[in-house]
């Protein structure tokens, strides 16, 4: 039997419903702000409030319910999980193995000041995970390589968290630019040139607000000249590319040629004075280790050495991601390379697309079509078996012995056993929520703000990626209620599903999928509500500067929008 979604459950009332899909939400945030819940159980009961909201006020089956949050679960799982599980795996090798010394040293080697540590590492590097990979592993790896290098590991997972918000929009070779094409009829292309003209003046921003969070204003202008060298470098690769070659590269593009130019940059330019935390000054007083370190000299096959796992950590999951590669390993190849036929044959057995019981087709959704529901399993082309097979290679260069290999994932498999079961919980709350019709709800109450609308569509993907944790999912979510309310209020479409990407990505860092993954990366897990607090200021600063940019080119500014 089929259901059909009701957005206006409550007396036909748009405004009373809104307030009810409100609830999970809402729940979600006192849960781990002012309750303080542990991560997995705000996850697990904001699950269960998601579904009594579901059932018994938007009428949906409770079978219908249950089997949403089952998708929901089984994608926290994989790709997701698995994303976690071998990065921190990979991550421990090299701790285990003495080479992250090395790479500590050679990170030191280029500069000793923590500001400029932060630019390369959670920028920069960041930017180039987020480009190649995207679903957790930029914030993962960066943010394990903070906590190496010395970080406060709280202050790691934030600040890559934020550094996160200049990639997002064009993460994983472009897939958010090029999934919001098929329902809304928009060329992909279009849409890229636009966010292209958004996203860059947040990215030229990101570098120097980073600095401002970890130090105040007098010691961000110390490290000024390197501050501008990383964002704006970033940010013109980011306009180019965009506009000039399309949503697949732009990531990719830009953090290379802002990590190169800072690296560069710095051979030249030292700051005056170097920046550690508080904690670590009073550490170096007791026992200079820092001067020890820096005094460690490795040849250029050592630091090679040593960094060979991120090379071939990112070597596999660029492989990964592109075409005609990616399509093989989930078994969708359909051309003649003798090659990629026979991985097309071992990706179609390493997949599963499994209809959801009572599920798949049996939801109405708002363009009164059947909504299709898979278990969608992809164990080839998933990045996480990109990340193990980068890892299985790690074993022999690094020369450990297989014992020392599985008691590493051991290890990490048990750290990560409650981050993973919140990340199943809140992607599970994300489907159901998706599935009930209640993110359809708060995005047609945000459709109604009329001439404010072009200042308010930023917000429809703020909203859509902190339920969804995705900025791919939030412009599937909203982009084409974005086209149609931008048709009607007089703006242009290409702006608003712009707008839609951009607003996207400044809610990447309150996900809570992504909270989970950054304190299960650092090893927080427990502490999610601390680092929710740290970053909800920032996502809503930044989401209204989005906002402010997106009012301006509806009207001043019009001449930008391609």
């Amino acid at each position: 039997m089929t259901w059909t979604q009701n957005f206006t459950p409550i007396t036909d009332n748009l405004a009373l419903s809104s307030l009810a899909a409100l609830i999970p939400i809402l729940y979600f945030f006192w849960a781990l702000t002012i309750k303080r819940m542990k991560g997995y159980i705000a996850g697990i009961t904001t699950l269960l409030v998601a579904l009594a909201v579901a059932v018994l006020i938007y009428g949906m089956p409770a079978g219908k319910a249950v089997m949403s949050a089952s998708q929901g679960a089984v994608y926290g799982l994989l790709p997701i999980g698995w994303i976690i599980i071998t990065s921190v795996f990979l991550y421990k090798m090299t701790v285990k193995s003495g080479q992250f010394n090395i790479i500590r040293s050679s990170v030191l080697s280029l500069t000793e000041d923590r500001r400029l540590q932060a630019l390369l590492v959670a920028f920069s590097f960041g930017a180039f995970l987020e480009g190649a990979a995207g679903f957790g592993a930029p914030v993962a790896i960066s943010a394990a390589l903070l906590v190496g290098l010395g970080f406060n590991p709280l202050y790691a997972a934030g600040i890559c968290l934020i550094a996160n918000t200049a990639p997002v929009a064009f993460g994983a070779v472009g897939i958010p630019i090029i999934a919001m094409e098929g329902p809304t009829g928009i060329a992909a292309m279009e849409i890229s040139k636009m966010v292209g003209r958004q996203l860059p003046f947040l990215s030229a921003f990101i570098p120097l607000y980073l600095i401002l969070i970890m130090t105040g204003w007098k010691r961000s202008l110390e490290v000024l000249p390197a501050i501008l060298v990383s964002g704006f470098s970033f940010a013109i690769t980011q306009y180019l590319s965009s506009n000039f070659l399309g949503p697949e590269l732009p990531d990719i593009l830009s953090a290379l040629v802002s990590l190169f130019a800072l690296a560069i940059f710095l051979k030249f330019w030292k700051p005056k004075t170097i920046f550690r935390f508080a904690s670590e000054e009073t550490a170096a007083a007791a026992e200079p280790i820092y001067a020890a370190e820096a005094e460690t000299k490795y040849t250029k096959t050592q630091i090679f050495h040593a960094w060979s796992p991120f090379l071939l950590l990112t070597l596999f999951i660029t492989i990964w991601g592109m075409n005609p590669i990616k399509p093989a390993l989930s078994g969708h190849y359909e051309g003649n390379n003798a090659l990629l036929g026979g991985i097309n044959e071992i990706g179609k057995l390493l997949t599963f697309q499994i209809e959801v019981p009572g599920l798949h087709n049996a939801i109405i959704g708002s363009d009164g079509l059947p909504i299709a529901a898979f278990y969608k399993i992809e164990l080839l082309g998933a990045a996480g078996t990109a990340i193990l097979l980068a890892a299985i290679v790690t074993k022999f260069i690094a020369h450990m012995s297989a014992k020392d290999v599985y008691s590493t994932f051991v290890e990490a498999m048990k750290e990560l056993a409650k981050p993973i079961l919140m990340i199943s919980a809140v992607v599970a709350f994300a489907y159901v929520t998706n599935a009930s019709g209640m993110s359809t709800t708060l995005g047609m109450t945000l459709a109604k703000s009329g001439d404010l609308f072009p200042f308010f569509a930023p917000v429809l993907g703020w909203l859509g990626v902190f339920i969804t944790g995705s900025d791919t999912s939030a412009n599937l979510l909203f982009g084409s209620l974005q086209k149609v309310t931008a048709l009607k209020v007089g703006m242009e479409p290409v702006l608003a599903l712009g707008a839609n990407s951009s607003g996207g990505v400044t809610g990447k860092m309150i996900s809570p999928q992504s909270i989970a993954i950054a304190c299960a990366a650092v090893g927080l897990a427990g502490r999610e509500s601390e680092l929710l607090r740290f970053t909800l200021k920032h996502s809503l600063f930044l989401l209204l500067l989005v906002c402010v940019i997106t009012f301006l080119q509806n009207g001043v500014l019009s001449w930008m929008i391609p």
